[in-house]
Parts: structure tokens; C-alpha cells; sequence
């Protein structure tokens, strides 16, 4: 990745090779225990390295460790576990001495709040960019007992805002009407992360696993494979076509705008009905459930972008405002080119690319996805139109 404050869009890469990093966190008692304990015990076929703040919460038992070290635990089925003891670069340039013994690298952050330093760490290490690739922040969720928890914690909260992928725990213990609306929740804090559905962390690792969620080339697809926003908050402005969604989800699976039919950005934005008076159930309490501030705006726009202008704005907003920017991502259309330009950001950290062409008969739309703090303050929606560019 690039600093928002030097090239935006940098040439596209060559085939990656390094080694996926996956960053597990949820809340307490949200079940990663279980989970890891799947991928250490497991005889999936692959070997992965398991970095955990204290081994002993794993609880593996005794038959399966191979081998022990100080720090490295070796499964009998391939994989190795180690613990932090001090600095995690320490930890991982000690991984990374050990040449093929593994394929990929999945870090618990039990202890650790907030994934945000944790990522970070791998988009601004030079050394740890050329040997690991962030693959995937997944975060784990008590269904039963995450309402409770946002009430009271904006640790929780901050950990489902910066995931690129969810899974919803303990879903037995949920009755069948109620899972929606928890999943509703959920997308009001991160609508782009897609959600799996599990007990006892029964998830498919192959699902999980090797995502590619930071992965700039599949940017653009993982936007199309989330559900539009539900235009309930229009934010029309001397007749611009901008419009904003605030902190909710439909539960209908609507395609995002780069899908490869025309009626996808006009289900978004090219209607505009009045939602106001129709209660959403639970959209508010999808913003505002939580006490952290943390929310997610969805802008939709028809009018072409001016490259320079959208360029500046997405740089500057990330240098200035990027601590209270948690993730953003977007794909545009820019006045005068037939590509797609797509951009993602961690923080303050920027990246962007040109992808494919539009196809012939797609509808050309720009759509972009911020999630974090105190939104509402930022004028984001003006900001974003102000980038059309002119008319002809």
C-alpha cells in the first residue's frame, strides 16, 4: 500500500507469491478458541503458522504438539503455533526464518482490541510487504449475546467495523426470525463484510481462508458480491444524484453497481422514493446501538468523476481524517475512461488501481463505502459530488 500523501494509484503488481495473512479477532467468548483449535487440529491439508497472545487459552492438547521450542508449537497435522512475547515484527521474522513450513500465517488477537495496529503492521513494514500479504481481517460473533455487547463496548463494536469478512457464532442458541435482524445489525456497521453462519465455529475454512479481502485486483468484485444499501436516506442537494445510505442494511441480496446488468445502480439510487416515513425496523438501533460513534455511508453517484478532483478529495480525506476512517472502499467512474478505477484505504493508508473496462450494456456508476466515526460530521456526501466532473 501506498500513503494517501504519495501516489494513489500505483502501477498494477505482479502475481503475488507471499505468504496470506489472516487476523482473527472478535469479542470475548465469541468463539476463536473454537475455531482456532479447528485449524491447529484439523487434517486439512495445508500448514499454517497460528500466532496467539497466550497459548495456554487454546487449551491443544498434549497428543497433538509434535515438537515444542520456547515460542513454536508444531500440530501433528503440519501446522505451528506460537505465542507473542514481546514485539509481534519480532515474532513473525522469527516465523519467517523457518522457510517452508508453512503456507500461510493467521494471527489471533486475543488481548488485542482494535485489528486496526495489527494490520497496519503489514501495510507499512517494507520487510514484512515482501515476504506476507494481508489476506483477511475476520471477526467472530456471539449471535446471542451481541446486541448486549455493543451496548456496552466500543471494542466490539470497532472489531466487526474493520472485518472484511464476519462469522456469526452460536447461532443455535438464536431463534430462526431473529438471526436477520442480528445480521441487519451487523451490516449497519460494515455493510461489504460478508457474513457466515456457524456453530461452534463450523464455518468451511475454505470459505474463510485464503479471501484475498485486501487484495486490490479483487476490490471490485468483493464490492459486487455485497448487498447494495437500502435507499431509505436520500441525501438530495440542488438536484444532485448523490444519494447516501446511513448504518443499514435490506436484507434482500441486491448486486452493487459494477454488476453486469443495468438495473442494478437504478435499484440503488435512480429511484427516488420517499422512505422517510417507513419505519425500518431496527435501523436505528443498527446506527446507534453502540456508544462508539461507529457507523457506516454508502454514496452512490450516476455523474462521472473528475479524475483529479476525486483523487485529491479520497488523499486528503484520508490524511486528515483517516484516524476516524476505519476502512473505506469504492469503485469509480471517471469522466473520459473506460476502466473502472477502484480504491481501498486502511486508516491513513491509500491505495487505488485501474481495473477492467466497463462491459458493454453495464450502467456506470460510482459507489463508495466509508465506515467510521462521527460520519455524519464529515460532509461526506457534498464532497463526494463535488467531484463530478463538468458537463460537456
Amino acid at each position: 500500500m501506498q500513503e494517501a500523501s504519495r501516489h494513489p494509484y500505483p502501477a498494477p503488481a505482479a502475481p503475488d507469491d507471499r505468504l496470506p495473512v489472516t487476523i482473527l479477532t472478535g469479542y470475548l467468548g465469541a468463539g476463536k478458541t473454537t475455531l482456532l483449535n479447528r485449524i491447529l487440529s484439523e487434517d486439512h491439508g495445508r500448514r499454517y503458522a497460528v500466532i496467539v497472545n497466550e497459548f495456554g487459552e487454546i487449551g491443544i492438547d498434549n497428543e497433538l504438539v509434535v515438537d515444542t521450542d520456547e515460542e513454536l508449537f508444531e500440530m501433528n497435522n503440519g501446522c505451528v503455533c506460537c505465542t507473542v512475547r514481546g514485539d509481534l515484527i519480532r515474532t513473525l521474522h522469527g516465523l519467517l526464518a523457518r522457510p517452508g513450513r508453512f503456507e500461510a500465517i493467521i494471527i489471533e488477537t486475543t488481548g488485542l482490541a482494535d485489528p486496526g495496529p495489527v494490520a497496519q503492521t503489514f501495510l507499512v513494514d517494507q520487510s514484512l510487504l515482501a515476504r506476507t500479504r494481508l489476506d483477511s481481517v475476520t471477526t467472530v460473533v456471539d449471535a446471542h449475546n451481541i446486541r448486549r455487547q455493543l451496548e456496552h463496548s466500543a471494542d466490539a463494536a470497532e472489531q466487526i467495523a474493520f472485518a472484511d469478512q464476519i462469522v456469526l457464532n452460536k447461532t443455535e442458541l438464536v431463534g430462526a426470525e431473529e438471526l436477520p435482524r442480528i445480521e441487519s445489525l451487523l451490516r449497519g456497521l460494515n455493510p461489504l463484510a460478508p457474513i457466515h453462519r456457524s456453530r461452534r465455529a463450523d464455518v468451511a475454512l475454505d470459505s474463510i481462508l485464503n479471501r484475498g479481502g485486501f487484495d486490490i485486483d479483487r476490490i471490485g468484485t468483493l464490492m459486487q458480491e455485497a448487498p447494495a444499501p437500502h435507499a431509505h436516506d436520500h441525501a438530495h442537494e440542488g438536484g444532485h444524484s448523490a444519494h447516501a445510505h446511513h448504518g443499514h442494511e435490506c436484507e434482500e441480496d441486491h448486486d452493487g453497481c459494477g454488476h453486469d446488468h443495468a438495473t442494478a445502480c437504478d435499484h440503488e439510487c435512480g429511484h427516488d422514493h420517499d422512505h422517510h416515513g417507513h419505519e425500518h425496523e431496527h435501523a436505528h438501533e443498527a446506527s446507534h446501538i453502540h456508544q462508539s460513534g461507529i457507523s457506516s455511508i454508502s454514496l452512490t453517484s450516476h455523474r462521472p468523476m473528475d479524475e483529479a478532483r476525486i483523487s485529491h478529495w479520497l488523499g486528503r480525506l484520508v490524511t486528515e481524517q483517516g484516524a476516524d476512517i476505519l476502512r473505506a472502499k469504492g469503485i469509480i467512474d471517471v469522466a473520459g475512461d473506460d476502466r473502472r478505477l477502484v480504491f481501498q484505504s486502511v486508516h491513513m493508508l491509500l491505495e487505488g488501481d485501474w481495473q477492467r473496462p466497463w462491459r458493454p450494456g453495464e450502467q456506470r456508476c460510482s459507489r463508495l463505502v466509508f465506515i467510521g466515526r462521527k460520519l455524519e460530521e464529515k460532509g461526506l456526501p457534498q464532497a463526494f459530488e463535488a467531484c463530478a466532473a463538468e458537463s460537456p
